[in-house]
């Protein structure tokens, strides 16, 4: 599956779950590759054939957000709009197939120890600031929640300004430890870690068991679209959903 990430994670075996990497695909120039995302100025036609290409591996069509950064999640199972506004999907019925899209936020998969619920929430810093995460843990409303922190920029790439640093120590004070200072001709700017982070957010609403290979999207191109590092991009997917 074209070197497609797969959670290592104890998950039951009825809980599917993997993100995309740039390579295979049809998009070209600033798009090369596997671009699923349409909103993003890549030709139509090729985000399409990416997509079905993609479709062809799953058990039934993504069920796309449109993504604002906020703190909205839907049951993705529950809810036929044709691009809900949010920034987490969940389901507990089989085959329905929670997506989203990312090129250097966190793509945070959750699921619970019995295998009847899935989830996975696009995390940038305004997402994890507003609490999408805790929001998304309470509503799945289960014992036993696991999670699956996937590719993201990296802690020595993702620069913040001071004023993103005070929101999350206002927030926990032990948010502290996951920034450290740029170069001193950046005075006021400061590298943010976005999985410790999430840790933190996930830890502090008693959820422990927290896996991840921590690949950073921006320091390799060759095999992630990164946002930061090309402005201009294309986007990978995270998709996780229960098998009949």
């Amino acid at each position: 599956m074209n070197n497609w990430i797969t959670p290592n994670w104890p998950a039951t075996s009825n809980i599917q779950a993997f993100f995309t990497t740039r390579q295979g695909g049809f998009s070209r120039d600033l798009y090369a590759g596997f671009n699923l995302g349409d909103h993003v100025g890549d030709n139509p036609l090729l985000v399409q054939k990416n997509r079905a290409k993609l479709r062809n591996t799953l058990p039934g069509e993504p069920r796309w957000l449109k993504q604002v950064h906020g703190k909205t999640l839907v049951w993705v199972d529950k809810d036929n709009r044709i691009l809900p506004e949010a920034d987490a999907a969940l389901s507990c019925h089989p085959g329905v197939i929670c997506a989203v899209l990312t090129a250097d936020c966190l793509p945070v998969f959750l699921c619970n120890d019995a295998g009847t619920i899935v989830s996975v929430v696009h995390a940038g810093w305004r997402g994890l600031a507003a609490g999408i995460i805790e929001r998304t843990v309470t509503e799945m409303d289960s014992n036993g929640i696991m999670a699956y922190l996937g590719p993201a920029i990296g802690p020595n790439y993702f620069e913040v300004g001071e004023e993103v640093r005070e929101i999350f120590i206002q927030h926990d004070k032990r948010s502290a430890v996951a920034f450290t200072p740029h170069h001193k001709e950046k005075k006021g700017k400061w590298f943010a870690n976005i999985f410790l982070l999430a840790q933190q957010r996930l830890t502090e609403i008693g959820i422990t068991k927290i896996y991840s290979s921590y690949e950073c999207t921006f320091s390799d191109p060759t095999r992630f679209f990164s946002h930061r590092r090309d402005g201009n991009t294309g986007r990978m997917a995270g998709l996780i959903w229960i098998t009949n």
